[in-house]
């Protein structure tokens, strides 16, 4: 009776799960690089574009440095983006076979690091000692749990790096385009340049409100913030451009 009561209990929880979906956001690591790209996107051409404006360049100047570097930027973050996933995933397989070794050439002390972590978790001895014996008895669960739990770490997407490449690098290129557009239609870089911080800090606004409400931080706030760094970036290439030009 026992044997059917366990057994009736798994169905009912399986079939709950399966009825209950959890509404988490899960896609936070293409946000993340959303995010490097575009704010970089948005700041350092329209800084530049600012700076050269300051200097009296015409807007096909503006333009064609600007679109310089936005390309040139879009591989150089790219790149950074790749790498920096390229060595987390580097990392994890070093932690992933250190562990695995620990596990085979000290699986008591492994063992008690499993318990350890367990009790932090308010769970007693008695209650934590079969998780530990059933861990021990399958080596590839053992090296999971100690993995995520001990490390922190969790198995990164083999193919994360690239599409963090191209998800910055694009990015990088959709912000970057925003505060050039100006340039485009007008020909002076002296008005050009007014229409390109309208555009852009109003881009900016809707980026960081945006931001906010992906990252859970409060929108208007962040807003607020990113279209005052992107202002005070601007604010300083112009000034310096005109006072070397002075």
């Amino acid at each position: 009776m026992a044997e059917n009561g366990s057994s009736t209990t798994t169905e009912s929880e399986k079939l709950l799960l399966n009825h209950h979906t959890e509404k988490h956001f899960t896609a936070r690591e293409i946000v993340r690089d959303i995010i490097i790209g575009v704010s970089d996107g948005l700041t350092v051409p329209f800084a530049l574009a600012a700076g050269l404006s300051g200097a009296n360049a015409p807007s096909s100047i503006v333009l064609t440095a600007g679109i310089a570097e936005v390309a040139a930027g879009a591989i150089s973050m790219g790149l950074g983006g790749y790498l920096a996933a390229k060595s987390e995933a580097d990392h994890y397989m070093r932690e992933l076979k250190r562990e695995q070794e620990e596990i085979i050439a000290v699986p008591d002390t492994e063992a008690a690091e499993v318990a350890e972590i367990l009790s932090e978790y308010g769970i007693e001895p008695h209650e934590y000692r079969p998780v530990v014996n059933a861990l021990r008895k399958n080596p590839q669960a053992w090296l999971d749990f100690m993995m995520k739990f001990e490390l922190g770490l969790e198995k990164p997407d083999p193919r994360r790096a690239v599409h963090s490449a191209l998800t910055i690098a694009f990015a990088y290129i959709i912000g970057g385009i925003v505060p050039l557009i100006p340039y485009m239609f007008i020909p002076e870089a002296t008005k050009a340049v007014v229409a390109s911080v309208s555009v852009t800090l109003i881009a900016l606004l809707i980026f960081g409100y945006a931001k906010g409400r992906f990252t859970g931080n409060q929108p208007i706030k962040s807003a607020l913030q990113t279209a005052l760094i992107g202002a005070i970036a601007s604010a300083a290439a112009f000034g310096m451009a005109k006072a070397v030009q002075g």
